[in-house]
């Protein structure tokens, strides 16, 4: 037995790449060509044989203005859903393994990494990231394969450009390895 060791196997978490975040009520703005990674990325996973997991969201509610489960902004992007990908992961909540069988499909496949892509970087990406860590998992973050918007409530307003930065500086401190797409992909 040589002494070299392995990296954990990987898969890669597609997350919420629907319609809603490009023809619906949350268009995604930054960073610019976000999608057009989450594709090469699905596409290197593939040709690489890591596991690819398309991640959908549906609205718990049925008149929900966003993420109505049926709907046409519900629906994966064409570009992903035309891609292969080894299994489709339902959610409702923000998180990707809360009520889902995700973290067993995971462990069945002896998976010891998560790569996050997709939508939003905030919400379910960020929140998948952080559960991934507490069931033991490692994570890497795609800076570039994850995209938002501008943000205004009542706390306050952000940019796009302020509210990502602020997640991948947070999930490089203590959840993720954050990287360019292009850099996850000459590591596979």
């Amino acid at each position: 037995m040589d002494d070299v060791t392995e990296s954990p196997k990987r898969a890669l978490l597609v997350i919420d790449v629907q319609n809603e975040y490009f023809t619906g009520k949350l268009p995604v703005t930054y960073p610019a060509g976000s999608l057009a990674n989450v594709l090469r990325a699905m596409d290197a996973a593939r040709a690489r044989g890591v596991p690819v997991v398309a991640i959908q969201h549906a609205s718990p509610q049925a008149d929900a203005a966003v993420f109505r489960k049926g709907s046409k902004e519900w629906e994966l992007h064409a570009e992903l859903a035309s891609r292969p990908h080894d299994v489709l992961i339902h959610k409702s909540l923000p998180g990707s393994f809360t009520g889902t069988n995700l973290e067993a499909w995971l462990r069945e496949r002896g998976v010891g990494t998560v790569v996050i892509a997709g939508y939003m970087t905030q919400m379910c990406c960020d929140t998948t990231a952080r559960q991934a860590v507490h069931l033991g998992f490692e994570v890497e973050f795609l800076s570039d394969g994850t995209g938002t918007l501008a943000v205004k409530n009542a706390a306050g307003m952000v940019s796009d450009e302020e509210l990502h930065r602020a997640i991948l500086v947070t999930q490089q401190m203590r959840f993720s390895r954050v990287m360019k797409t292009d850099e996850w992909i000459e590591q596979l």
